[in-house]
């Protein structure tokens, strides 16, 4: 899904692992695993330390990131890692002990072209308050879904992107869509009208260059 850069910006999914500086009371600190959504990896960063710092109390003077991924496209980020412990959920995970302080893998869709339905339960700040939502989409990925959900929220409720925070992105089933909306796209008989039809020659030798009428595509 391709937008307009003047009116909204292009989100990417980005996984941002970080933690609090190695001391010599906690050598090896907890490691923390956030999955962000944001135009660019500056931004990706910023929110990092804005929600961690809310959820576990690690601000960027006493903190660093140990790596920053992309969903889809190789990170530039060379390292080693040693999981030493089980992971967790995506917010606040305790994933190991790293080695060093950088990491170096590959983050990939699972199913890039297959149309999914997803769920996005967010938090935003309005004019009289703050309140929670939960919306649906149909998109082929994490990325494009929330990408609609800022779309939605910015026509729907004029609500700002600073002011939205993506609590839970999931995929939902079928049969336990919510919204009007994304249960009439899942209908397993769903079918569309062609009222605007080309109909092209078979072969390159009747194709014309000008022709003597004006040709009507639409029935």
């Amino acid at each position: 899904m391709l937008l307009d850069g003047s009116l909204m910006r292009v989100l990417k999914e980005y996984q941002v692992i970080g933690r609090h500086k190695p001391t010599d009371n906690e050598p090896t600190p907890r490691l923390y695993r956030m999955r962000i959504f944001a135009p660019n990896e500056v931004v990706a960063k910023s929110r990092f330390w804005y929600f961690i710092k809310k959820l576990k109390r690690v601000k960027k003077a006493n903190g660093q990131i140990v790596s920053v991924n992309e969903v889809g496209i190789t990170a530039h980020n060379y390292g080693r890692i040693r999981f030493g412990q089980r992971a967790r959920g995506s917010r606040g995970a305790l994933l190991g002990s790293v080695s060093l302080t950088r990491l170096c893998f590959q983050i990939f869709e699972k199913k890039p072209t297959t149309v999914k339905n997803y769920g996005v339960w967010l938090r935003y700040d309005s004019r009289s308050g703050t309140h929670n939502m939960y919306k649906e989409y149909r998109e082929l990925n994490r990325a494009d879904a929330v990408s609609s959900c800022y779309q939605d929220m910015a026509a729907r409720h004029r609500a700002r992107f600073s002011s939205i925070q993506i609590i839970r992105v999931a995929t939902v089933k079928t049969a336990d869509l919510r919204r009007a909306y994304t249960q009439q796209l899942a209908e397993p008989n769903l079918k569309f009208p062609l009222p605007h039809r080309i109909i092209r020659p078979e072969s390159k030798r009747h194709t014309k260059v000008f022709v003597g009428k004006r040709p009507s595509t639409f029935y």
